[in-house]
């Protein structure tokens, strides 16, 4: 069950691994971001991934463990398997930036690369898991996981003031597979907060849009985009798409040039570097007319290359 009591469980667990992210408000108006770009791992991914890995029993983590990921994620994993002293492989798929790749195994993982896009990777690393007796370490599909994400709504109430009784704010976070989104919905409703939770996608891969207001995900028909952590199908009975209905209050969509802007205005006016699926919250906030919004900053490993190509004003 995800409730509050497993979120500060989760906290009390990986508090002393992880950074307390600032939330920042941005000169005098009405946008506020919560940097999780200042992460370690460069980004929030690491919380779930110390939350599950660091739960696991002493004979699991002998047969290791297997993820999925485009980059964050498993930046998170290999770094939990580490201070366990385990085993961790990483499918990522072909189209993976080669810089978290890097990072993946910097940190001491084995990088196996699936021929296709996520879902291709995430169905492959299923299997891995399966052969070797590994534990599995989903990205988003895992109470545990979603619990290590929720805890970011635990430091939003206390250093945005997000009681109940308190002025209304709208709450804009990226979704995947929704293990953000829901980890930080559940935990901010479950606290009392006052707060209208959004959460943003890509209009490339609108997957958990769709879904959420009605549409059959099966009929996506996903489109490329520079949001490459926010792209791929969501894995068939994924636990967030029950958790969606209480812990979200709308989804939005916003364009690649939208997303563009916002890796810019980040940068410019904020003094942050930021990678393109947290730039799709920013977006949206920015769209927005609301009087206290604040984005969450889901990380900050941009390739170099798109960061050249933003400052250079491509859309």
């Amino acid at each position: 069950m995800l409730d509050l009591r497993s979120i500060r469980e989760a906290r009390e667990r990986i508090g002393p691994h992880i950074e307390v992210t600032p939330a920042r408000r941005i000169g005098e108006g009405p946008i506020w971001l919560k940097c999780e770009n200042r992460q370690r791992t460069g980004s929030f991914k690491i919380r779930g991934a110390l939350n599950k890995v660091l739960g696991l029993p002493a004979e699991q983590m002998e047969r290791g463990v297997v993820a999925a990921s485009a980059g964050n994620h498993g930046q998170g994993v290999a770094l939990a398997a580490r201070m366990r002293g385990a085993r961790a492989t990483i499918v990522v798929p072909s189209t993976a930036v080669q810089v978290k790749v890097d990072r993946i195994r910097a940190l001491g993982a084995e990088v196996v690369f699936a021929f296709g896009d996520y879902s291709v990777a995430e169905a492959e690393g299923h299997e891995l898991a399966r052969r070797r007796g590994a534990a599995w370490v989903s990205p988003y599909n895992d109470l545990d996981v979603i619990a290590g994400q929720g805890t970011i709504a635990l430091e939003l109430v206390e250093q945005l003031g997000l009681w109940s009784g308190g002025e209304a704010w709208d709450v804009f976070v990226p979704a995947s597979g929704g293990g953000l989104v829901s980890g930080i919905g559940v935990g901010l409703k479950a606290a009392g907060a006052r707060v209208k939770v959004v959460g943003v996608q890509p209009k490339a891969a609108p997957y958990l849009h769709t879904f959420f207001y009605g549409g059959d995900i099966k009929k996506v028909v996903e489109t490329p985009t520079i949001a490459d952590g926010l792209s791929g199908a969501v894995e068939a009975g994924s636990i967030t798409f029950g958790l969606l209905r209480d812990a979200v209050d709308a989804f939005a969509l916003v364009s690649e040039e939208a997303i563009w802007d916002a890796i810019r205005w980040a940068e410019r006016e904020a003094g942050e570097v930021i990678e393109p699926s947290a730039a799709v919250a920013l977006a949206a906030a920015l769209e927005s007319d609301g009087e206290r919004r604040v984005a969450v900053i889901s990380g900050g490993n941009v390739d170099p290359a798109v960061l050249a190509k933003a400052r250079d004003g491509a859309s």
